[in-house]
């Protein structure tokens, strides 16, 4: 437990534990309103923005927000007016993102230093500056999320019926789509954009096989990321292997115990009855 006492260990623990509650958040409200796609087209579309950033000597990640959020309210807007069908809008911002980014990343000299980090995560280096940065971020979200709690989930759940109430439905998909692209570019320096989209979904998974309502889920997913989380860094750091990778293959074999356990019980109940 040695490990403890190291810098970059405590700042890998503090950022799982924020990261965390913003999956958890974002990760519910992604499920719920069933846009797991958009979520894979903001990351892969971000890519654009880290070339970019690269290329012009700027800040990647500030870079590949900018990139993000101009994408998902770019799929936000363009699916709204039905004029391009969803699923195509997607697939277009997915592949322009990738095409943008490969381009721009060829076209800057010399060495890319830090790109393998946000391909593929890198947990360990997450300094205190980014931890403030999520800290903040978090705060905004849970303050947002208390606040109109019961228009997201109505939105989230059946937004026919939310505007039947009265609920300005495109403002509260505005801002929760801001919040996504945002929550995707941040928590790229966790596990990386090839595996981010598994810890905004299988915790969610997991909570689903024991809970329905949109509260539990929160609080469930956000327990299970952050133990899974733990233990996939503490196994990274016993065999010497990529923590993101670990944290996501943690998560999977949590879920997939858990959904046989469900199975096997739901089973032996149906054959008493």
């Amino acid at each position: 437990m040695e490990i403890l006492n190291y810098t970059f260990f405590q700042n890998a623990l503090m950022a799982l534990l924020l990261i965390s509650i913003i999956s958890a958040i974002i990760g519910t409200y992604i499920v719920a309103r069933r846009m797991l796609f958009i979520t894979g087209g903001i990351t892969h579309a971000s890519f654009g923005g880290l070339g970019i950033g690269y290329f012009l000597g700027i800040n990647p990640t500030l870079a590949a927000l900018f990139f993000a959020i101009l994408s998902a309210l770019g799929v936000e807007w363009v699916s709204r007016g039905k004029s391009v069908r969803e699923d195509s809008a997607i697939a277009v911002i997915w592949t322009l993102g990738m095409a943008v980014g490969i381009i721009f990343i060829f076209m800057t000299p010399g060495y890319t230093p830090g790109l393998t980090e946000f391909l593929f995560g890198n947990i360990l280096t997450i300094t205190r500056t980014d931890i403030l940065v999520f800290a903040a971020f978090a705060l905004l979200l849970i303050a947002y999320t208390l606040w109109q709690y019961r228009h997201i989930v109505y939105t989230a759940f059946d937004t026919d019926f939310a505007t039947t109430r009265g609920i300005n439905t495109r403002l509260i998909n505005y801002i929760m789509t801001f919040f996504v692209a945002t929550a995707v570019v941040l928590s790229i320096r966790l596990v990386g954009i090839m595996l981010l989209i598994s810890i905004l979904s299988l915790p969610q998974m997991f909570a689903e096989l024991f809970c329905h309502k949109f509260r539990s889920i929160i609080w469930l997913s956000g327990l299970i990321n952050l133990l899974a989380g733990i233990g996939g860094l503490l196994l990274s750091y016993w065999l010497d292997v990529p923590a993101g990778a670990t944290i996501v293959f943690t998560l999977i074999v949590i879920y997939l115990v858990a959904k046989i356990i469900v199975s096997r019980v739901q089973k032996a109940v149906a054959q008493r009855q």
